[in-house]
């Protein structure tokens, strides 16, 4: 669902300037952008390449010292990688691609066992909710038969995921890793993540049954979410596919695509969909990354992920800076006041996305937070919507005051419509 913005008459053409720190030329504002897309996407590549080093660590010797590693280096991945979402919503190459590395929910019955007590064994919208990949060498489906005796990259990306136009059967990606390397998370809204044995990736000692396929499921999905990401990093380097797409929208098209991304994922997808909604439904499988309990830390990084664009500015992992004319040199040249109270408010909502994370720091998870009965913990998911929400009033607000036309924010039913949420749940 889709909040338009009416269109807005173009008359004045947005002009350079040297108020700020950088001379605030749309052009310059939109290279910053891109520039900074082609350092987060690179350095998710380069996250998922030590995640690779680690899970080859687990399964040259499993144990759970090596699989802590494993796991913590899927938590540092996720740092670079969801800086990166602004970029969805303005730019359809990264809509299109997006699905295959962070596709959710997912119904995990199609990779793995699950706790059927807790899971079920069908579902009516699913054929392959319990399909078990790593159990089964051949899936059948009617008259369809699926040979996956070798677990290959073009079976899970180009056969399984989202088989039978199911988007919940996601077979790669970011959360396909997280399921293998935790399992299910079966507290509920209690404090707790997964605990799958390192003895699930042992050919000595197995538990789970399937070892090896699983060992092998794993490599192929990782290598996968490498060869995804190095490709989305090349889409934006100078010529890239990304960039010359964005350049060729011209200046106020290119400006559009910046503020859609901002505003759509501070609306509709993260004030909505990965917060409001398991907030109004207090269902610990809405949870973003829930199988680690990481939804902290994916949340805060998506505020970073706005701020970065609105800034002009990101921290590399390797500590060094790209940094340019931004968004904000920009609205100080046209609308000061706006500015002004645009960056307080995303410094409000990277304070309320901090006091989640620091009382996951204590145990109190996303999951926990979101608990019916949870007055507190409530109120500070509630103030993460709220302060996501006053911001995108404000990016509404720049659009208007760029003069540009035609932008459409994504909505969600559980913040634009929440009755009819609670009546399709009842």
């Amino acid at each position: 669902m889709r909040r338009t913005l009416s269109a807005l008459a173009l008359g004045v053409a947005l002009a350079s300037g040297t108020c700020n720190a950088f001379a605030a030329a749309p052009a310059e504002v939109l290279k910053t952008y891109a520039d900074i897309a082609e350092a987060a996407y690179a350095d998710s590549a380069i996250a998922a390449r030590t995640l690779k080093a680690k899970i080859e660590d687990l399964l040259a010797s499993p144990s759970e010292e090596t699989l802590k590693a494993a796991r913590q280096s899927w938590i540092d991945a996720r740092v670079p990688y969801m800086q990166t979402e602004v970029y969805r919503f303005g730019n359809g190459i990264v809509d299109d691609w997006e699905g295959k590395v962070n596709a959710w929910p997912l119904d995990e019955g199609l990779i793995d066992y699950v706790d059927s007590g807790s899971y079920g064994e069908e579902s009516d919208e699913n054929p392959f909710y319990a399909a078990n990949i790593i159990a089964n060498k051949t899936l059948t489906l009617g008259s369809q038969t699926i040979d996956a005796t070798e677990i290959t990259a073009q079976l899970l990306g180009e056969t399984l995921h989202e088989i039978d136009g199911v988007e919940a059967n996601v077979a790669t990606g970011y959360h396909a890793i997280e399921f293998l390397l935790w399992g299910q998370d079966l507290y509920g809204t209690e404090p707790g993540a997964g605990e799958r044995p390192a003895t699930d990736f042992s050919l000595d000692n197995c538990t789970g049954g399937n070892c090896d396929r699983r060992r092998q499921y794993l490599m192929v999905v990782t290598d996968l979410l490498i060869s995804d990401l190095d490709e989305m990093a090349g889409n934006w380097i100078t010529d890239g596919q990304a960039r010359q797409e964005l350049m060729d929208k011209g200046e106020k098209g290119g400006l559009a695509a910046l503020l859609t991304g901002m505003g759509s994922l501070s609306y509709g997808e993260l004030a909505g969909e990965r917060t409001k909604l398991g907030l109004m439904l207090h269902d610990p499988e809405e949870e973003h990354d829930c199988f680690s309990d990481n939804t902290h830390y994916s949340h805060f990084y998506d505020v970073k992920g706005i701020h970065n664009v609105y800034e002009g500015k990101y921290t590399r992992i390797d500590g060094t800076e790209v940094a340019g004319p931004s968004l904000s040199d920009l609205l100080q040249q046209h609308a000061p006041e706006v500015n002004v109270q645009l960056g307080n408010e995303l410094q409000q909502t990277l304070a309320a996305a901090q006091a989640i994370v620091d009382q996951a720091k204590q145990g109190n998870t996303f999951d926990v937070l979101i608990g019916a009965g949870n007055t507190e913990g409530n109120a500070l998911v509630q103030q993460l919507v709220d302060t996501l929400t006053t911001q995108t009033r404000s990016i509404e607000q720049a659009i208007s005051e760029l003069e540009l036309e035609g932008i459409d924010i994504e909505g969600s039913d559980s913040l634009d419509d929440p009755d009819s949420v609670a009546v399709s749940q009842s």
